[in-house]
Formats: C-alpha cells, sequence, structure tokens
C-alpha cells in the first residue's frame, strides 16, 4: 500500500497545482459524512470506526493532500488490513475540490 501511495504522489507532483480551483469545505463535509464517515474519524482525532481507516486529520502527515486529487479523480481504492475494505470511489472535479478543501480543513499541523 505505501508504494501505491508513492507512485500516486510522485506522478501527481508536478500536475496538480495545490488546490487551484478552491473548494466548498462544507459540500466536503457532507460528502465525507455520507461517504466516509463510517470507517474513518473525519473530524478531529481518532480512532476511526474501522481499526485500519487513517483518521482524516492525519492525512497530511503521510503525504500532501492535494496529492489526493488524482486519485479520487481516477477511483481511489485501497486495501487495509483487516476485515474492511475501502471501495472504490470516483469524484468529479468539483466533488474533488470540495473533499480536498475538507480534508486541508481539518487537518492537525
Amino acid at each position: 500500500m505505501r508504494r501505491f501511495w508513492m507512485a500516486v504522489a510522485l506522478s501527481i507532483a508536478t500536475l496538480v497545482p495545490a488546490l487551484a480551483n478552491g473548494g466548498d469545505v462544507a459540500a466536503g463535509r457532507r460528502m465525507a459524512v455520507s461517504m466516509c464517515a463510517h470507517c474513518h474519524a473525519i473530524d478531529g482525532e481518532g480512532p476511526s470506526p474501522a481499526r485500519d481507516a487513517p483518521a482524516f486529520n492525519t492525512l497530511a502527515r503521510k503525504w500532501p493532500i492535494e496529492y489526493l486529487a488524482e486519485a479520487l479523480a481516477e477511483g481511489i481504492a485501497t486495501g487495509h488490513e483487516g476485515q474492511v475494505q475501502m471501495p472504490e470511489f470516483l469524484f468529479d472535479p468539483d466533488e474533488i475540490d470540495n473533499l480536498l478543501a475538507y480534508l486541508e480543513s481539518v487537518q492537525d499541523g
């Protein structure tokens, strides 16, 4: 899984300007509540409901949030260790901007 994220980060590092289109934080939060909160801690610190799902406020510790843009556009999917598998999601550009804006807003540092 680490190799996957490293490949994503390297492949888009020069392609995606950092949140160039902004995004609607409130709309991104609504997306997170409806699609992500059953597994991830979407606000503040964890733990996440699914043990292996990272808390959203810690994502920037592993990679810059804007690096997720391409993965979200192409259908982000990742396997988690344990019983819970992340479903594949496909987002349109506005949804990506909104979700990235929300993710940026909850980072702990």
